[in-house]
């Protein structure tokens, strides 16, 4: 195998064709129409583009026949599901989706497990972030991408976590002349460390105003918005801002 390009058996990867911008907006208008044979084509011009993902994987499985495959159909649901509404480029929304099909192969024989649900959830929030981009030359907050699609910060964390790899924690992180230090060392060591600031931030907790404590867990546990809790206690935004932000000053002073 070449050591810069991935070959399929079947297939004259050196003569796949991509299609221009222009090109593509048509097969997308098309297939949007009805036109089925569309959807051959946008799939035959993408091909190189789930080869170029695959570079990235040729290391992690032994077929990379399969894992064509398995890349294949994650740029079929990538058509299915992009509309040029979107506002950003069709490679850029199939990467994630390609991505997150060959990523869900590969973890097939791993203890941990990403749910569908929030694995499209990911792909939606991606999108929404890049459409965002386009409209207001910034990405959106995570306030925002909770609002628009009314999850918790804490749900949002574990969404955008879920495009990650997985490790081993057997994996090596350091190697110097043969004395490997592994990830589960370091999970060890960093264990202990959150055990103590753990217990230290839960006496900090009981040493601050009850206000202040009840904002903070409502925003950091519960994982609501300013905006949620301001309703909740009936005072405006800006009172919460401000005992959030003297709750936060009182607690590492008294961390520190």
């Amino acid at each position: 195998m070449a050591k810069n390009r991935v070959e399929i058996n079947g297939i004259n990867t050196s003569r796949l064709n991509v299609l221009s911008y222009d090109d593509m907006v048509d097969l997308f208008n098309q297939y949007k129409n009805g036109n089925k044979e569309a959807k051959d084509k946008l799939v035959e011009g993408n091909l190189k583009l789930v080869l170029s993902i695959l570079r990235k994987y040729q290391n992690k499985c032994d077929n990379l026949d399969d894992l064509f495959q398995i890349g294949v159909v994650g740029l079929i649901k990538a058509i299915d599901n992009f509309d040029l509404a979107f506002g950003v480029k069709f490679s850029t929304y199939a990467v994630l989706m390609i991505e997150g099909e060959i990523k869900r192969y590969l973890r097939d024989d791993d203890s941990i497990r990403v749910s569908r649900s929030v694995k499209e959830l990911s792909y939606q929030v991606v999108s929404y972030r890049e459409l965002y981009l386009s409209k207001h030359f910034r990405y959106p907050t995570n306030e925002e991408v909770c609002n628009q699609f009314n999850i918790s910060e804490y749900e949002l964390y574990n969404v955008l976590n879920s495009l990650t790899d997985t490790i081993s924690i057997f994996e090596p992180t350091f190697n110097d002349n043969g004395d490997a230090i592994y990830l589960i060392d370091q999970i060890e060591d960093k264990t202990i460390k959150d055990l103590d600031n753990l217990i230290a931030l839960k006496e900090a907790l009981s040493k601050i105003k009850d206000r202040e404590k009840l904002v903070i867990m409502k925003r950091y546990v519960d994982g609501l918005s300013q905006s949620e809790i301001a309703s909740i206690l009936n005072i405006s935004q800006a009172q919460v801002s401000r005992i959030e932000n003297n709750a936060l000053n009182s607690i590492k002073k008294l961390i520190l």
